[in-house]
């Protein structure tokens, strides 16, 4: 029988400064090609669509080498970070 009282912990345990460096090379080559960084990489998380992110600089590439989950902790890490919410 499962017990469903306790809380499960989810613990991505990746180089997040990675992550950090792929989204900053990314985001260059986005505004390079004229493209917003924000709508295509949310495009990209929702749908696991590659072709959303531009194969410029290698963008593409170093993108899919990242699980999506781990961009969105990224991303959130650093919204709280810079809320002070922590």
């Amino acid at each position: 029988m499962e017990e469903f009282g306790n809380t499960q912990f989810f613990c991505v345990d990746k180089d997040l400064s990675t992550v950090k460096d792929v989204l900053q090379d990314v985001c260059a080559a986005m505004n390079d090609k004229g493209y917003n960084p924000v709508n295509q990489i949310v495009g990209y998380i929702m749908s696991g669509d590659p072709t959303y992110v531009t194969s410029h600089m290698g963008a593409r590439s170093k993108i899919m080498k990242l699980e999506r989950d781990e961009i969105v902790e990224e991303l959130l890490n650093a919204y709280i970070q810079s809320n002070h919410w922590e």
